[in-house]
């Protein structure tokens, strides 16, 4: 995510904290370079500009040259302005008073509303609310079934109507008062897709927005179109009067532009992001978290959210117990795999560890995830007794097990010598000395 930006901005600031004392002339570089890479990662002209102004305004004063360390001030100023161009009023769901609380989703064709609509239900579970889908997007086919599929899938209620014997405001008005009938928390309803400059079916939002009163009207942009997704969200804005945005395929986004400007151009709060295509690949937006993450600074709470989500609570205490016994095995180890793989992929964990996002793509091939699948593959190929002693892996059983996952003899050494360090550093931890061949793997 942001890869680009991440990587131009990181440079300039390592740079510029390397130097013991800055000048005027130092920060006057910098923040060029800075504005340059913003433009370059798409981002709007205005917003730029004004950035960069207050960034510079800020950091010329005597309070950051004068101090021990100017390059880590102007830093710290650069985040306090990040966070400040992502935020924008309220970046949380507000439920109404009487339920059920509905929910709109809009947007272009392909920006992926009907999936998160199936995205924001899972979402509101983990909050302990419950959702029905409201299909209302008569005109793409196969829209109805495919939301139907996954509400299947997530066990969500979807509510639909024979598009040919129904009007997108029927059905609209339908299932809102099906979900009160139920009294489920929220209706979701996931209308077609449409130009902003279509003024016909611009019309029917607003039809339907009149008929329903719905409690928050969100647009679902393709961050990865950059200023098309900026432009299309203030015309939907002026149509329907946004109350937030949801931005998708933020993960495959290299750049930045969309998210950076969206905000600060229309005045509509980013509530959502989406991280993939996994139903629980939707983020709630938090505007210091994603500037820690462009920063490459990580995103520590959100990894601990994610880790107290996936990871059952006996089986981390009796991992410590493990930890500090030095008693961790193969099986332990497979067990970790598999809780690291329900938080997301293994890049998108590393990006929100401190340091470790640019350190993963100076790794890539022993932080892949096709590296995660192969080792999985090997410790299922052991015998129990094979997990808990693997130094009883020796020649015709590493050939039994490199035949049994498809991997060869080699890739069955490599995975035993790191378990090995992995050993030996939990022996160096439960003694309470530092790991030195932590910091050997991570060169």
């Amino acid at each position: 995510m942001f890869d680009n930006l991440s990587d131009k901005l990181t440079g300039i600031f390592n740079r510029l904290s390397s130097k013991g004392r800055l000048t005027d002339k130092d920060i006057d570089e910098a923040l060029s370079q800075v504005r340059r890479s913003l433009l370059e990662a798409d981002v709007n002209y205005r917003v730029a500009r004004d950035f960069v102004a207050k960034v510079k305004e800020r950091s010329l004063g005597a309070d950051v040259l004068q101090s021990l360390t100017p390059g880590q001030q102007v830093v710290k100023i650069v985040h306090e302005e990040l966070t400040e161009i992502l935020t924008g009023g309220d970046h949380r769901l507000t439920p109404s008073s009487q339920l059920p609380s509905v929910l709109m989703l809009v947007g272009l064709q392909g920006s992926g509303k009907t999936t998160t609509a199936a995205k924001l239900a899972l979402q509101l579970r983990k909050q302990g609310h419950t959702s029905l889908l409201i299909a209302a997007d008569l005109r793409r086919p196969a829209a109805i079934s495919q939301l139907q599929t996954l509400g299947k899938q997530l066990d969500v209620e979807v509510y639909s109507e024979d598009p040919k014997t129904s009007t997108v405001v029927q059905v609209v008005k339908a299932g809102v008062a099906r979900a009160k009938q139920l009294g489920t928390h929220w209706a979701i309803i996931d209308t077609g897709g449409r130009l902003h400059i279509d003024d016909e079916l611009m019309g029917e939002l607003e039809d339907v927005k009149s008929a329903v009163s719905p409690h928050e009207t969100l647009l679902v942009v393709d961050s990865m179109t950059g200023q098309d997704a900026v432009n299309a969200a203030q015309e939907f804005h002026q149509r329907v009067s946004l109350t937030g945005l949801v931005m998708s395929k933020l993960d495959g986004d290299a750049r930045g532009g969309a998210a950076l400007s969206v905000t600060r151009v229309t005045g509509v709060p980013i509530k959502f992001v989406g991280m993939g295509e996994r139903p629980d690949a939707l983020e709630p937006f938090h505007p210091d978290r994603m500037a820690s993450r462009i920063l490459a600074m990580g995103d520590v709470l959100t990894l601990i959210e994610k880790a107290q989500e996936n990871v059952d609570e006996n089986q981390a205490k009796e991992m410590e117990r493990k930890f500090r016994q030095a008693t961790f095995d193969l099986d332990d180890f497979l067990q970790q795999i598999q809780a690291v793989k329900k938080m997301g992929s293994l890049s998108q964990i590393m990006e929100m560890i401190p340091g470790m996002g640019q350190m993963s793509k100076r790794m890539p091939t022993d932080f892949d995830d096709n590296q995660i699948k192969r080792v999985e593959a090997i410790i299922r190929s052991m015998t129990p007794y094979e997990r808990h002693h693997p130094d009883l892996i020796k020649g015709s059983r590493r050939r039994r097990i490199a035949m049994g996952s498809g991997t060869s003899a080699q890739d069955i050494n490599q995975l035993l010598n790191q378990f090995r360090q992995t050993q030996k550093m939990m022996r160096q931890f439960s003694k309470g000395r530092n790991p030195r061949g932590l910091m050997n793997m991570c060169k």
